[in-house]
């Protein structure tokens, strides 16, 4: 029997609403009224939005054919442990801050080393520039976009030496904004790791001993699928 105690609990998804950042070339998010109160006698929304909206998890078949979709990701893939490491120095220096080895290695002599089963959150401090998509995609003048991400090294470590079993950032992606090859994101989901991307609040977790419960929606078929993530905090 497994038992988690925690003191209170932590949205660590954006709020969906109209104008928030959408990577370029998915349908916008769109909320729109379809019934009102004194028409209809009750409110009703309709929401129009992509796979990858908002907070939400990448599944395998996202980039592979044949790769699992959204509703077969386990149930017990989605409530696990989590360890925060926080590089939110290296990103102001360097927007193309990518995730490495070292940076791992330096969270556990801290922390101690990361046990298997974690699920491993980058903290780049990127979730301030929300919901200003120019800022959140930092678009220069060389027209790629420049947020950071994870090494395709650092996945390799954290799954074979470490275990994780989910990645999760508070950018778009846990790729870094200017490889367009995606190897992270590719490296990751080929492994069955779980990928989280837009997370939030991720300052008001512990770098040790949060537990994170994923609220992926069951899209069948799905490339991925929106998210309620929460952490519940010892």
């Amino acid at each position: 029997m497994r038992t988690i105690r925690y003191s209170r609990v932590v949205h660590l998804s954006h709020v969906l609403r109209n104008g928030m950042p959408c990577w370029p070339g998915d349908p916008p998010l769109s909320v729109e009224p379809v019934a009102e109160l004194e028409k209809d006698g009750y409110r009703l929304n309709r929401l129009t939005l992509g796979e990858h909206t908002g907070t939400h998890v990448n599944a395998p078949g996202h980039f592979f054919s044949g790769g699992s979709s959204a509703e077969h990701v386990p149930a017990e893939a989605l409530v696990l442990p989590a360890v925060v490491v926080d590089c939110r120095k290296e990103v102001e220096e360097n927007p193309d801050f990518a995730l490495a080895p070292t940076h791992i290695q330096r969270f556990e002599s801290q922390h101690g080393a990361i046990p298997p089963g974690r699920a491993v959150l980058l903290f780049s401090g990127w979730q301030a520039r929300w919901p200003d998509p120019e800022a959140y995609f930092n678009r220069g003048a060389d027209g790629r976009r420049h947020f950071p991400g994870f090494s395709p090294e650092a996945v390799r470590f954290l799954v074979e030496e470490r275990g994780a079993t989910a990645l999760g950032i508070d950018t778009h992606g846990i790729d870094p904004g200017v490889d367009e090859t995606y190897a992270a994101n590719k490296l990751a989901l080929a492994r069955g790791v779980l990928v989280i991307e837009n997370i939030t609040n991720l300052d008001q977790l512990p770098p040790v001993g949060a537990t994170l419960v994923v609220g992926a929606l069951r899209v069948a078929g799905g490339s991925g699928a929106p998210a309620a993530v929460l952490a519940l905090i010892p």
